[in-house]
């Protein structure tokens, strides 16, 4: 054999040798298949189809509507294309996406406030109409600068006493004729914490008080105002600090709007009753705007004795839009949001869904607010007539009678009849809230 051709030779065994050991590597790298038993084909309901851009033919001969192309950013959609089965999921439609979002605007996480936003976008998304998209907010006052200039927000949740808040810390005398309300959501509890020393607001005349402006400021504001009172309010502090603030005598109370049980309250290490709640009488100054409630020893143990009851006040947190024009896509939009919330209205009530929904009410005439034109006409369609708020406080004041008699509510119409007889001539001759003697 010649020079060259043992070269050659050479050249093309050492080829061999590189091509075995490439295919030797490659099988180490990748899956054996092939040496693996056949696997059952995945059910059916279990396999993801991304529909192709293309069109296709479907068996019946009818064409398959294709996806529309995905824009940067959207993610992929959980909702099964329309008339293409279960196992066949598509991206959304742009247009349809942003035509049925809405945005609420809430509170910090943790508070009713965000449970409600929360519990509106399960209960009312249903991938076609209506999405709810909640967003977490620093409270009632500050929602209301975000309604009216966020070009995202379409609604929030503010207190029904933001309004005459405004009024007085901002001299803006009619805050609300840019506002709409759509429903009441449910009742925030004014809490007074204060030493043991003071027994009632009034005796917080000239003091020190703590309350963070969109937690307890706003209605500690109107309610002083209302009462005659005068305070010096800190209301730069955080919830936390406040009540190391009071525990370390830098303060004589701490007063927050929130709804029961409030937490951080029950929270307190009160080992020597040094801090109890405070009670708020059913002021005649406070009755146009506020409810009477009470607080009690099963709510806050650490601050109440066994057994006792306080009155107080409570104000309704309001779902809230800005007054859009009806001739605009805006308003356009949260009336289907109204349309969807108010057909599902029963479906709050039910559990897992916040137990504060039962203080809730499509119908209430709240005073000093107009209601949302298209919130107005689904009622008005339906024959449902608006409930004053008066009819919230009889009610109210009623059970409260009853509770405080020591009795129950009866399901005997007789015996109903007969306690509020007794609790309509109560309020005849006292002007005021019942408190019956047991």
């Amino acid at each position: 054999m010649s020079i060259v051709t043992k070269a050659a030779s050479q050249v093309v065994l050492a080829a061999l040798a590189a091509g075995l050991m490439l295919s030797q590597a490659s099988a180490q790298a990748w899956p054996q298949l092939q040496q693996q038993p056949p696997q059952p084909p995945r059910p059916a309901a279990t396999r993801s189809i991304i529909v192709p851009v293309a069109p296709a033919a479907r068996p019946n001969g009818a064409p398959v509507i294709p996806a529309p192309p995905r824009p940067a950013g959207l993610p992929a959609s959980l909702s099964p294309a329309p008339g293409s089965g279960p196992d066949v999921w598509r991206l959304p439609n742009p247009t349809d996406v942003n035509d049925g979002t809405v945005t609420i605007i809430t509170a910090p996480a943790g508070g009713a406030t965000s449970v409600f936003g929360s519990d509106m976008a399960r209960v009312l998304d249903d991938q076609t109409n209506v999405r709810v998209l909640p967003v977490l907010g620093k409270g009632p006052v500050r929602n209301v600068s975000d309604i009216l200039f966020l070009k995202s927000i379409d609604m929030g949740a503010v207190a029904a006493d933001v309004p005459e808040f405004y009024r007085l810390q901002y001299g803006i005398p009619d805050i609300t004729s840019q506002l709409r309300y759509i429903a009441r959501l449910y009742h925030n509890e004014i809490h007074v914490i204060a030493r043991s020393s003071i027994r009632s607001i009034f005796d917080l005349n000239g003091k020190r008080i703590i309350a963070p402006t969109d937690v307890g400021f706003y209605s500690a504001r109107v309610i002083f105002n209302r009462l005659g009172l005068t305070a010096s309010f800190d209301y730069a502090t955080d919830d936390a600090k406040s009540i190391q603030k009071l525990i370390d005598g830098d303060a004589d109370a701490y007063i927050v709007s929130t709804g029961k049980v409030f937490q951080l309250a029950r929270s307190i290490r009160n080992d020597n009753r040094a801090l109890h709640l405070v009670t708020i009488p059913y002021d005649r100054r406070l009755q146009d705007l506020y409810l009477p409630t009470t607080l009690s020893s099963e709510e806050y143990p650490n601050l109440l004795n066994p057994g006792e009851t306080i009155e107080t006040v409570a104000i309704g947190m309001l779902l809230v839009s800005y007054n859009w024009p009806e001739n605009t896509e805006r308003y356009r939009k949260v009336a289907r949001f109204v349309e969807a919330f108010f057909a599902n209205y029963d479906e709050f009530m039910k559990p897992p869904r916040h137990p504060k929904w039962r203080e809730s009410s499509i119908v209430a005439a709240i005073p000093n607010w107009k209601r949302f034109k298209a919130a107005d006409e689904w009622l008005l369609a339906r024959n449902m007539v608006p409930r004053p708020q008066v009819a919230d406080v009889r009610q109210t004041q009623f059970e409260s009678f009853v509770r405080q008699s020591g009795g129950q509510l009866s399901n005997d119409p007789a015996e109903r009849s007969s306690l509020f007889r007794q609790f309509l001539q109560w309020r005849q001759q006292h002007g005021g809230p019942p408190t019956p003697s047991r």
